[in-house]
């Protein structure tokens, strides 16, 4: 499903994988974020994803009443709290995805799927 928004001369459509890739460019410059990750059901093996490739690691659902709900799949950095770094992301991504689409989050999860060491 799409986010819609009337402007008063027509309708906007936002596409879910455009707030994907903009939400993960928010995520990963976050403090203590490493990357996104992609989780292999079938394995069960985490794979961090590279630049290009971070719409893969959110998942983003629009509600009937136009809300966006968010779930990143994430690999924090060793040595950090994780409730601090889970704060900052969802301050940081709130804000910034509501200014950008014009749309209210409702919700924001996040999977913690991997701890990585900052080269």
């Amino acid at each position: 499903m799409s986010g819609r928004i009337d402007s008063g001369l027509g309708h906007i459509v936002i596409n879910t994988d455009v707030i994907a890739t903009y939400a993960g460019s928010v995520a990963v410059e976050c403090f203590g974020i490493v990357g996104m990750a992609a989780v292999s059901m079938k394995d069960g093996l985490v794979k961090l994803l590279r630049k290009d490739s971070l719409k893969h690691g959110i998942t983003v659902t629009i509600s009937e009443d136009n809300k966006i709900s968010l779930s990143f799949h994430v690999i924090v950095a060793y040595g950090v709290a994780i409730s601090t770094i889970a704060d900052n992301l969802i301050s940081n991504v709130k804000y910034k995805v509501e200014a950008f689409t014009g749309m209210e989050i409702e919700k924001i999860n996040i999977l913690v799927e991997g701890v990585r060491a900052i080269d």
